[in-house]
């Protein structure tokens, strides 16, 4: 039962890091209409979590760093929980 939820947090968490990315790339082309499907969505699932980086790192000279701190920290959440679900197999 352990070994299930281990692979459903750390499937959850690369999921989000795959749609971080995705909103990354996104993010290069002008042309993108952000207030329509699927982009409005992917948009609202990471901007959650983005913000919350952007708040502590601002844009500097036009480059927004906030998504490769939001992606490190949750790599280091991913290993965290991880670990303590081993803990308990």
């Amino acid at each position: 039962m352990i070994d299930n939820l281990i692979f459903v947090t750390n499937s959850f968490f690369q999921i989000y890091f795959l749609l971080i990315l995705v909103r990354c790339f996104l993010s290069f082309i002008p042309t993108i209409n952000w207030y329509k499907q699927p982009f409005e969505g992917i948009k609202d699932a990471t901007d959650l979590y983005l913000n919350l980086f952007r708040r502590l790192v601002p844009p500097i000279g036009g480059l927004d760093f906030s998504p490769i701190i939001a992606v490190i920290v949750l790599q280091v959440l991913n290993y965290l929980i991880i670990f303590i679900l081993f803990q308990f197999k």
